[in-house]
């Protein structure tokens, strides 16, 4: 559904995206994951053709970005990460307002079934000014879905909600996500791990690795971690468990004991004797995954420190560039 071969974008002598090639079929929810000023928002503004790469190419739907921007913007639903309403327009009105600019046929219609995909139908005469900002979400989440897209591009859609919103957002683009292709960008890798399907992990304008959250898990050789818990008292624990051969370290956590072993070796069995040996009763052990947070810690660490986008410190920043194109 979406193709990306070679992609790159300069602003100057400084590029903000870096020859990025990637794929997305239908009914994936894949995660565009990288640290702000990644160069996440440019591609996707790339492929929502509303600005041109400087090389590579990308299609949606197989019609080109650049040559065929018109059928491309027919097959996609884009939310920026600051969705422009009007807040003196009811939910409804704008909702409606937003079909009649694409000449929507019963867009009535279809404002009061995207109203119901994301539950605001109790609201659709409040006034969008008078929302919260995860009511706002949900209304900017309805007009990317006015135009029944095949594709759906979401840039940072749970920024600046509070938790119970997050997590209303998110029940959303999961169950929207098995109808649709989903593009979501985040610097938050948890919500990557929760949500996605597969995970584009972008740092300095390159894609560095790309596969499941379990896989990438999979790919990060080195120590393995497991959970380790006793009933009562603990004093003790962690000289036993350092006594094994095979484990470099171990630490109390707030749930029990954690330790970690060199090269992958798998020695709980000899964790599990040497624990009962000593008289402890053990009630859990289990491996303990990376988090997506170390894992692009570990993909990161050696990359070069030379900027390879426009930051702070530039004279050209990337969204300003950016606002100049679109004006």
């Amino acid at each position: 559904m979406i193709r990306v071969e070679g992609l790159t974008k300069e602003y100057g002598p400084r590029r903000a995206i870096d020859n990025i090639t990637f794929d997305a079929e239908q009914g994936e929810v894949v995660g565009f994951l990288g640290p702000n000023g990644a160069g996440k928002t440019t591609t996707m503004r790339i492929l929502c053709g509303y600005m041109p790469p400087t090389s590579g190419k990308a299609t949606i739907a197989g019609f080109d970005v650049v040559e065929q921007s018109l059928e491309v913007r027919r097959r996609v639903g884009y939310m920026p990460e600051t969705v422009p309403l009007y807040p003196d327009m009811t939910v409804f009105d704008y909702l409606k307002f937003m079909g009649d600019l694409r000449r929507l046929r019963d867009v009535e219609e279809r404002v009061d079934e995207v109203l119901e995909m994301v539950h605001l139908e109790d609201r659709a005469e409040g006034y969008i000014g008078n929302l919260s900002k995860g009511m706002r979400q949900r209304v900017g989440l309805a007009q990317a879905l006015m135009h029944k897209p095949e594709v759906l591009i979401l840039d940072e859609p749970t920024i600046g909600l509070d938790p119970a919103q997050i997590v209303e957002v998110r029940n959303m683009i999961r169950d929207i996500g098995k109808d649709h292709t989903v593009l979501l960008s985040t610097h938050i890798l948890s919500e990557a791990q929760q949500l996605c399907n597969r995970v584009l992990i972008i740092n300095k304008g390159r894609i560095i690795t790309e596969d499941t959250p379990e896989h990438l898990q999979a790919q990060i050789t080195g120590a393995q971690r497991v959970s380790l818990k006793v009933r009562g008292d603990e004093d003790g624990l962690e000289t036993v468990v350092c006594s094994v051969p095979g484990v470099m370290h171990a630490y109390a956590t707030s749930n029990g004991l954690e330790f970690e072993t060199s090269g992958g070796l798998d020695v709980r069995p000899e964790v599990v004797r040497a624990v009962v040996n000593a008289g402890y009763d053990l009630l859990e052990l289990r491996p303990v995954g990376l988090s997506l947070e170390e894992i692009f810690m570990q993909l990161t660490r050696d990359e070069p420190e030379e900027p390879a986008i426009a930051d702070d410190s530039s004279p050209v920043d990337e969204d300003e560039e950016v606002e100049e194109i679109e004006e």
